[in-house]
């Protein structure tokens, strides 16, 4: 008896997202995204700022199934003036930037900030809008109001000058995020 040999549907891989990040609220919005998307979102956490290197990258990369519309992002706080600079030498990736912290991005979610912040701030203002605020713990409900709230702080967020406080970027990963999800 032969074999029938088997064709290819034509489906297409859905592109590995890469986030390079540094902290625990960072993984924890990542891992939302991540299931709320249901997209390959690999998160690569607690790596030093200065451990991020463009070799660094290609081995964390290496282990996975490549697409050729694979995408890598670098998601941290400004808070330290140097870091844009470091960040900004790594070629062929997108910066998720918020300054002065990823709370800013959560907070932009609730309501918009004009004037300068300092991380302490960012958080102490975003407590008011999710009660029991620890970093790193979103609960089902925070999540829920962060995803149905989302473009509205992208666009308050697209408003602001880049990498100046107060700014993020992280609507830049919604954005494609959002594209993507529309081409299926």
């Amino acid at each position: 008896m032969a074999r029938i040999q088997r064709t290819s549907k034509g489906k297409t891989m859905k592109p590995n997202y890469f986030v390079f990040c540094e902290g625990d609220t960072e993984v924890a919005y990542t891992e939302m995204l991540r299931a709320y998307y249901r997209l390959p979102i690999h998160i690569i956490p607690k790596r030093t700022l200065l451990n991020i290197t463009p070799a660094l990258i290609n081995r964390c990369r290496s282990n996975y199934v490549e697409t050729k519309n694979d995408k890598t992002f670098l998601m941290y706080d400004l808070d330290v003036p140097s870091v844009l600079d470091r960040l900004r030498k790594i070629s062929e990736t997108v910066l998720l930037c918020s300054n002065p912290c990823i709370e800013l991005w959560l907070l932009l979610h609730y309501t918009d900030q004009y004037a300068e912040i300092t991380s302490t701030e960012c958080v102490h203002r975003l407590s008011k809008y999710i009660k029991q605020y620890k970093k790193g713990k979103l609960s089902v409900e925070d999540t829920s109001y962060l995803m149905n709230h989302a473009d509205l702080a992208c666009n308050r967020a697209k408003a602001k000058v880049p990498y100046t406080n107060p700014s993020s970027t992280v609507f830049r990963l919604i954005e494609d995020l959002e594209h993507l999800r529309s081409l299926e």
